[in-house]
């Protein structure tokens, strides 16, 4: 059952795809799946690790059964467990072993986005780790299939990431601030 505020917490998610992930083309392979309304957002109750782990194992196997033409992708988004980035971050082994336990290792991939998102080696605000920050924390769960076909399709993808810092950089965190994407603030 979705609850008003499920709904929220699903627009604001919608927001900060549309603006930030496929806005400035960070994920270029965002846009397809969301345009063809193949992206489930999916928000948890859990307040645990452990019941954030059951709804992960449900998600896995709701998006393994599904029709990849109706549903490409999950947006497990988790706004009340796993707060913290470094226990989320813990969590992602978690998360990985979930997958091998389903038998969904090289099936299913997890990519991971949370608030307050650092790659090792960088400062809290360094802008790099926008790359990885949503309003909340959570879960994608992306089809291998999917991940295969796109990457067959996009001419260096290895350079995603790098040029991903070089477009956040020119944009910089006034910038980032600006596309609106804090569900803490209220909208105009």
């Amino acid at each position: 059952m979705t609850t008003s505020n499920d709904e929220q917490i699903i627009a604001t998610t919608r927001r900060w795809l549309e603006r930030a992930v496929i806005g400035l083309n960070l994920c270029p392979f965002a846009k397809a799946a969301y345009v063809k309304q193949r992206v489930r957002f999916t928000v948890s109750a859990a307040t645990s690790a452990e019941a954030l782990l059951d709804d992960l194992i449900l998600a896995l196997q709701d998006l393994h059964a599904a029709d990849p033409a109706e549903c490409e992708t999950t947006l497990l988004i988790h706004p009340q467990a796993l707060t913290d980035f470094l226990d989320y971050n813990d969590f992602l082994d978690a998360a990985d072993a979930a997958l091998d336990a389903l038998g969904l290792d090289g099936v299913i991939q997890v990519a991971s986005f949370h608030p307050q998102y650092q790659f090792a080696g960088t400062e809290a605000d360094d802008i790099e780790n926008y790359t990885n920050r949503a309003p909340y924390p959570l879960l994608h769960l992306l089809r291998e299939d999917s991940i295969e076909q796109a990457v067959e399709s996009y001419p260096d993808v290895d350079d995603i990431p790098l040029r991903n810092i070089e477009t956040l950089k020119k944009l910089g965190l006034t910038g980032w601030a600006a596309l609106d994407l804090d569900p803490s603030q209220p909208r105009a």
